[in-house]
């Protein structure tokens, strides 16, 4: 404790869910993305998430000082099982210079809006530069967002769209159709979403936690996308296609190799997980060739707290622009040491 305190100079914002709404962009949150990876990454920066957990609650914490910008922060998630599974996201900002807190943000949003933006990043470093035709597992938020997300950067041929429930993967294929220049198709199972794709979105979780697709749906070239598979008890991709894999694209490498599911099991099989794996930094700094037309080119997302700050930032210069959001009526005090 310190008795020489000062009050922020300007009160801290609070953008609620439908502000989130209303701010989001993706064209500038993809911008956003791409600029915080094409900066060199420093693990001190962004360190693995923190979790706490009594099995009835539990927390996890995602801190991320970026090297670009003028703020950092976290992103807490909690949740409890007191009554089903309840959970909510709040994220913290933090004037880089003055360590004064600057914004309060319901994560709700800005969750699916960052994941899908750098999903969208890091398809495009290892997806052929042509139209393609995209297979989809999944007809749900996560479906429709990436789909909308990657069409800022990609180009599709024709879309194909599996979910287990036939009035949802009809309703994703009205909704879609045409939208982004192609067509748009249910399909009556996942192997008729993945075999013959250019680009295999996998966007649906399992129910019982095994792979959502196999290994001989999947061409000899063929890019795939897996943003299902984030902690180690979680299954998304069989084991033999990862063994297939030419290069792994990780949005943060030391979590997809020791945090995913998908890589733990493959690495237990005797795949040698870590020569695959490259960071999304590395490929944006050209570090790492990638051959877009030969091999199978994987781009595995376990999520960071770099791309919750850095959008979340992102939201709160547009908000300061168009006079949204809410001001608080009171600032917690900044103390001297």
């Amino acid at each position: 404790m310190s008795t020489e305190t000062e009050l922020p100079a300007r009160l801290p914002l609070f953008l609620t869910d439908d502000d989130v709404e209303a701010l989001s962009d993706w064209g500038v949150a993809i911008d956003a993305i791409r600029a915080a990876y094409s900066a060199p990454q420093d693990d001190g920066r962004t360190p693995g998430r923190i979790f706490a957990d009594s099995k009835r609650e539990w927390m996890r914490i995602m801190p991320s000082i970026p090297s670009s910008g003028k703020l950092f922060g976290q992103k807490s998630i909690v949740g409890s099982f007191a009554d089903g599974l309840r959970v909510s996201y709040l994220i913290s900002l933090f004037d880089k210079d003055t360590a004064d807190l600057v914004a309060l943000i319901d994560g709700n949003r800005v969750t699916g809006l960052r994941t899908a933006a750098t999903t969208a990043v890091g398809t495009a470093t290892i997806a052929p530069e042509r139209s393609l035709r995209l297979g989809i597992i999944g007809s749900g938020f996560e479906a429709r967002s990436h789909l909308t997300a990657l069409s800022h950067l990609l180009k599709f041929s024709s879309i194909s769209v599996f979910s287990p429930t036939a009035a949802n993967r009809e309703r994703f294929a009205r909704d879609f159709d045409g939208i982004f220049g192609a067509s748009a198709v249910p399909v009556g199972s996942a192997q008729a979403a993945a075999e013959g794709a250019d680009l295999i979105l996998c966007a649906a979780r399992s129910r019982d936690e095994t792979p959502t697709i196999e290994s001989a749906w999947v061409g000899p070239n063929a890019t795939v996308i897996s943003i299902g598979s984030t902690t180690p008890g979680q299954r998304e991709l069989p084991t033999d296609l990862i063994g297939r894999a030419s290069i792994i694209v990780a949005d943060t490498k030391e979590e997809v190799v020791h945090g995913s599911g998908d890589l733990i099991a493959a690495r237990n099989a005797g795949v040698t997980v870590d020569g695959l794996v490259v960071s999304l930094s590395d490929v944006l700094l050209r570090h790492v060739d990638v051959d877009l037309d030969h091999g199978i080119r994987i781009y595995k997302s376990t999520g960071s707290g770099l791309q919750d700050i850095v959008v979340a930032e992102m939201l709160v210069e547009r908000a300061r622009a168009q006079g949204r959001g809410t001001q608080l009526p009171v600032g917690i005090v900044t103390t001297r040491k």
